[in-house]
């Protein structure tokens, strides 16, 4: 039986068009404590799929955490604008929290 890793690597590959696996995968490697990984991750499932607005916030978070301010910074403002096209006031307001915390 493969491992939830190994899963949602097999998905990635079987529903190329589906954003959530990518959005697994990618919480699955933080979960493992592979935040390069998981950054790695979003960037892939951006480029693909840059309207997934949930993406944005834990991209930023998992930035800060590896101590990079400028591309947390940049997660917020691009996944800012996703859901403002997306009319997602929820994400925007948590997005615009996150990158007002930020520290300069």
């Amino acid at each position: 039986m493969p491992s939830r890793l190994e899963a949602l690597e097999m998905m990635v590959s079987r529903e190329p068009n589906d954003p959530f696996p990518y959005y697994g995968l990618a919480l699955e490697y933080r979960s493992a404590g592979r935040l390069k990984d998981c950054v790695e991750g979003f960037r892939k499932l951006r480029a693909k799929f840059p309207d997934y607005v949930p993406q944005y916030l834990m991209a930023a978070q998992v930035s800060q955490e590896l101590g990079e301010i400028g591309d947390a910074r940049r997660w917020c403002q691009d996944g800012i604008e996703a859901a403002q096209r997306k009319r997602d006031g929820h994400a925007v307001g948590e997005l615009e929290s996150l990158l007002g915390s930020l520290p300069e």
